[in-house]
């Protein structure tokens, strides 16, 4: 157990920032998943944007790394235009 009052505060907050980064991500994997099952060319050009919004914000955030984001768009941006 901690013995310092900030130590305490660190876990708690640390916890707290676990449990958005954990529902923020899995948010974005399950609009990837959407985006990827969608065999509407018209529905995907409009979904596209905001997956790659998604994506963008947990890369700033450094949830995923900056050379994942950029996998997953480009491999969605493809996804899209063979639609």
């Amino acid at each position: 157990m901690a013995n310092h009052k900030s130590a305490l505060k660190r876990i708690r907050s640390s916890e707290a920032k676990r449990v958005i980064n954990r529902y923020q991500h899995k948010s974005t994997r399950t609009a990837i998943k959407k985006l990827k099952e969608t065999e509407d060319k018209a529905e995907a050009e409009k979904q596209y944007p905001s997956v790659v919004s998604m994506i963008d914000k947990l890369a700033k955030k450094n949830i995923i790394h900056d050379n994942k984001a950029a996998n997953l768009k480009s491999k969605l941006a493809k996804h899209v235009a063979s639609l």
